[in-house]
């Protein structure tokens, strides 16, 4: 009696354990590593982005001008991130101050460019 006890355990034991040894392994880590910063403002660029491209499609701007001003705000993102990479993941208070001018300046050059074609 105790052995057909002690093999009906190891038979239910084993029919619970073989679905998890037969399950294909997975790595635990299928995503690159994301080695920038995360948040709610790792894609805070798509926004200048879908703006151009909606003024593309309402003739508002050419794509020609939405291809510049986006060309030029990833030379500036990456010149910013080289700049960070060189001094240490760290800006010094002048370089911020100088790269929020130059966002400030990307920024207003759109702002006029739309704001020249908007129909009145």
């Amino acid at each position: 009696m105790r052995t057909k006890i002690a093999l009906s355990a190891a038979v239910a034991s084993m029919l619970f354990a073989v679905p998890v040894f037969a399950a294909p392994e997975t790595p635990s880590n299928t995503q690159a590593p994301y080695d920038g910063h995360g948040g709610k403002h790792h894609r805070k660029h798509k926004g200048m982005e879908r703006r151009l491209h909606r003024a593309v499609e309402d003739g508002r701007l050419t794509q020609a001008q939405a291809d510049q001003f986006l060309a030029e705000a990833q030379q500036l993102r990456e010149e910013m991130r080289a700049q960070r990479q060189a001094g240490g993941c760290q800006l010094n208070p002048e370089q911020k101050q100088q790269f929020k001018q130059r966002k400030q300046a990307l920024r207003e050059k759109v702002r006029t460019a739309l704001m020249a074609s908007r129909p009145r």
